[in-house]
């Protein structure tokens, strides 16, 4: 069998189905461009006076815009110089605070020793020899009780009663 009349056949129908997409895509690019025309024309017509009249305002504004940025950069300087000034008194007198906190608690700590000190001495130079005397002076007094009733106990004739043996 002879392929030859079957691929010329095959080769005329791609060709054929080639040229239909060629014309499909010319019609469709040309439908684009025909919509792009009718942008561009919109554009010029309705966006560039308002490009224009933006552009005019940008002119007339510009040096009132140049003078805020100005005044706003002089402000902000004026602003962190006093910052900083506020900042360099505000450390001093932390410091100064930390100083007195630091003499107020020396003060307070060596009040406190003294007054432990003091009364230590006192305990020992006062209540101790008190106490002594106080434990010598009943001692003494139990002891003439003691002598002085033993006495009368013995003038008396009378036995010595429970309660008294246990001084």
């Amino acid at each position: 069998m002879d392929y030859l009349p079957v691929f010329v056949g095959l080769t005329a129908a791609a060709v054929v189905i080639q040229a239909g997409i060629l014309v499909a895509l010319f019609l469709a690019v040309r439908q684009t461009t025909a919509r792009v025309e009718v942008l561009a024309t919109e554009i010029t017509t309705k966006v560039l006076p308002t490009v224009e009249i933006a552009n005019s305002m940008l002119v007339d504004l510009r040096p009132k815009i140049e003078t805020m940025v100005e005044n706003v950069s002089e402000s902000s300087t004026m602003i962190r110089a006093q910052i900083e000034r506020i900042d360099a008194t505000v450390s001093d007198v932390i410091d100064r605070m930390r100083l007195q906190v630091i003499r107020a608690d020396e003060l307070v700590n060596g009040t406190m020793d003294r007054l432990e000190e003091t009364r230590d001495v006192v305990h020992k130079t006062v209540i101790s020899p008190i106490r002594q005397i106080s434990g010598l002076v009943q001692g003494v007094t139990a002891g003439l009780e003691f002598l002085i009733g033993s006495r009368r106990r013995q003038q008396n004739g009378a036995p010595v009663p429970q309660d008294e043996m246990f001084i």
